[in-house]
């Protein structure tokens, strides 16, 4: 038995076959950031720092004669996120019911899947984490609400990227208000905006919630690492008569090697 005490939860083999499958499936659908940076892992649960290959000199000596430093390292961020079922659904699924309420898990995959989203385009600093929109050295580009221009502004992006030797192809992560505008507008002369975009980069557009406005990046590699340490994971918090209670968690690092691999949309 591990962490997270799957055994000891009141929940049959095939309800935990239905709860990862649905988890599985909604991930797919809300997790941005993996489709568009370098993935590493996963690790383990016991894997906590990410090795950064510096050191800082400390100002102390541990004997005369003697100079000490200290690794620099980045630790892994822990998210994790609760939700319960009831267990009169858990019993109508184990009497072969197909449409068990899983509300409460799909809202807990939302909440962990945009946290990691916000923490990779936005950052997190509290963590260590400098996000990829902030670390960009480019001045951010004006969106606008006219859909039509996306395909100039977006153009402007990889322009700018290819003058400063960041090859592609690249991708776009953009908000879902924006997606949703992207793929729903046809230009001048009946042509998709969506399909113009992807002409455009050579690479995907990735729905991305939690991104505010889009982030063009490059798809080359090397320069937006994600460090999985547990990837996304179901424990067993405690259960009572009416409910169990369970969450997700995962532990992360994320580092932003080449600032100028990417250029912001506002």
């Amino acid at each position: 038995m591990n962490h997270l005490l799957r055994p000891l939860a009141p929940i049959s083999d095939a309800g935990w076959k239905l709860i990862d499958e649905e988890s599985r499936h909604q991930l797919q659908v809300v997790l941005a950031a993996r489709q568009l940076v370098d993935f590493a892992g996963p690790h383990g649960w016991e894997h906590s720092a990410v090795n950064l290959g510096r050191t800082s000199e400390v100002a102390a000596s541990p004997g005369a004669g003697v100079s000490a430093s200290a690794r620099k390292v980045l630790p892994l961020m822990e998210l994790k996120a609760d939700f319960a079922l009831t267990r009169s659904e858990l019993a109508d699924l184990d009497r072969g019911s197909l449409d068990v309420d899983l509300a409460s898990l799909n809202e807990a995959v939302r909440r962990i899947a945009l946290a990691e989203n916000v923490a990779v385009f936005h950052g997190f600093p509290e963590a260590g984490i400098e996000g990829i929109a902030e670390a960009s050295p480019h001045p951010a580009i004006p969106l606008g609400a006219d859909f039509d221009s996306y395909p100039s502004h977006v153009g402007r992006a990889v322009e700018r990227l290819r003058s400063g030797g960041i090859g592609g192809p690249y991708g776009l992560a953009l908000g879902p208000e924006g997606y949703t505008g992207v793929v729903e507008t046809t230009e001048y002369g009946g042509y998709p905006v969506f399909d113009h975009l992807r002409r455009i980069l050579g690479g995907p557009i990735v729905w991305a919630p939690g991104v505010t406005g889009a982030v063009v990046m490059t798809l080359r590699g090397g320069d937006f690492l994600f460090e999985s340490g547990q990837d996304f994971s179901i424990g067993y918090s405690r259960h009572d008569e009416e409910a169990v209670y369970l969450y997700f968690e995962e532990s992360f690092a994320f580092r932003v090697v080449t600032p100028e691999a990417a250029v912001a949309l506002s």
